[in-house]
């Protein structure tokens, strides 16, 4: 069976990034696709409509129900509960239903050879550039990447399904749904691995550190018996995890390793660094993106391009034409010279980079950060010391009170007001958001001529970015 043979499919969370991609995906293929959600906002949504996917925006079983011809396939997504009631009417009612994850193993994944991209940070990035790569070297890669790229026109592209063909997949720790609580990445018969970096994260599925850690082991064990493992090296906990490896490694990182970057530097706009490889210079490259994750992220592209022996200078064209993802580093607007960006950056590492690297390519503009804490884990208290040191490259920042800890212990939960007391004492200009609203006009009235405003959230943090600039336009 293939998906194209399908006539009619419905999906349930439809505007996860890596959902709505895959309903465009069915669409091109000519088949009838329709998605619910209860949190439709840009870029997915656009993406989806332009698409012509039919949306719902409540999870009801009225909406299967109004569907003709009778779905083929349900779709459900990893962040839908089983008491979700159109999960619940398709399972009660007998309908096929699937996670995507399980799908992809079953349907696309056994032939083909998969380049599978994964770790706490990085790993959309990372993906989407190796996919750019491979596409720029002739390679008409499969690709499935839990973003929307600037430089490819879809997110989930199957060119086709023959032996041996790559596929690059972005391999998400997340579990797969609320029947399969494994991770997303047990399912992608990994050929190759990239490991970008391993921390704690999703606090509301791994009960501690050594659960995540015991989920990478479990990718690197799977990897079939001719893989090859590329893996940052300057995290402890990829170290502690290269002995779970069948496969041969490659190590990476800005300590001493296998491969490493050297003279890095900002020239003309770009971030240009030399490759090291086993202390022999083999290339230099350049990037648009900003960044020292970014050098690591195009480092282990170019280690993977190596070891599947494509035109090293092709390679090198190939990285420095990238233009990155959406939602990662993304400038949307930039009014009377005040720029505004939007990131995804929501774990204290990846606020930490993502605020160097803003500060790297601008350092003659004060950075304003403006932050939501939403996901599982920063709604918690895990990293409420942590975020003092990551806003470290900040002139000023927003801290906005965090999204729904009703199911948090009081004890447990995130506090902005304690963030903004410890960035005071670093001699931040810091303060709280209680309100979006609030919040655009707070933001809006500290603007000054030439300020960069970086807004971290991994959600639509209540169309904030839309508003303030709206407001910077009225106001300066």
């Amino acid at each position: 069976m293939k998906f194209s043979s399908l006539k009619s499919v419905h999906i349930v969370g439809v505007c996860g990034t890596l959902m709505g991609a895959f309903a465009a995906f069915l669409k091109r293929q000519g088949i009838q696709v329709s998605g619910s959600d209860q949190n439709i906002y840009p870029p997915m949504s656009d993406i989806l409509v332009n698409a012509g996917v039919e949306l719902f925006h409540e999870y009801s079983a009225e909406n299967i129900k109004k569907i003709s011809p009778r779905p083929d396939l349900i779709v459900i997504g990893n962040v839908i509960r089983s008491d979700n009631p159109e999960a619940r009417f398709a399972i009660k009612n007998q309908y096929e239903y699937t996670s995507l994850p399980e799908a992809m193993e079953k349907f696309l994944l056994p032939l083909t050879k998969n380049l599978v991209v994964s770790g706490t940070h990085g790993k959309t990035t990372t993906s989407s550039l190796l996919a750019y790569v491979l596409e720029k070297c002739g390679k008409q890669p499969n690709y499935v990447i839990g973003a929307v790229p600037e430089d490819l026109p879809y997110s989930f592209h199957i060119q086709n399904e023959n032996q041996g063909q790559l596929f690059v997949i972005e391999g998400d720790e997340y579990d797969t749904a609320f029947w399969d609580k494994v991770p997303k990445f047990n399912h992608y018969l990994p050929d190759h691995v990239i490991l970008t970096s391993v921390e704690y994260d999703h606090a509301d599925i791994y009960p501690n550190f050594e659960s995540v850690k015991l989920a990478f082991a479990g990718l690197l064990k799977r990897m079939r018996s001719n893989g090859r493992l590329i893996a940052c090296v300057d995290y402890p906990a990829v170290q502690e995890l290269l002995s779970r490896s069948n496969s041969p490694v490659l190590t990476y990182g800005m300590t001493s390793c296998q491969y490493r970057p050297e003279r890095i530097r900002v020239e003309g706009g770009k971030t240009c660094f030399a490759v090291m490889k086993s202390n022999q210079h083999v290339v230099d490259l350049s990037l648009q993106i900003p960044g020292n994750h970014n050098v690591l992220n195009a480092l282990s592209v170019w280690i993977e391009a190596e070891l599947l022996g494509l035109d090293p200078q092709n390679v090198a064209e190939a990285i420095s034409g990238f233009r990155g993802v959406k939602r990662r580093q993304e400038i949307k607007a930039e009014v009377n010279n005040v720029l505004v960006v939007d990131d995804f950056a929501h774990h204290p590492t990846a606020v930490r980079e993502t605020l160097s690297a803003l500060k790297l390519r601008y350092p003659n503009r004060r950075l304003i950060a403006v932050y939501e804490p939403r996901s599982a884990t920063s709604r918690r208290k895990i990293f409420q010391n942590e975020y003092t040191a990551a806003f470290h490259s900040a002139d000023c920042v927003f801290v906005a009170t965090p999204h729904d800890q009703s199911k948090i212990a009081q004890n447990e939960r995130f506090s902005t007001e304690e963030l903004v007391a410890s960035l005071l004492k670093k001699g931040i200009q810091s303060y709280a958001m209680h309100a979006v609203d609030e919040g655009v006009s707070q933001v809006a009235r500290q603007c000054r001529y030439g300020d960069v405003v970086a807004v971290l959230s991994n959600g639509g943090f209540g169309g904030f970015i839309p508003k303030v600039i709206k407001a910077l336009s009225s106001l300066i």
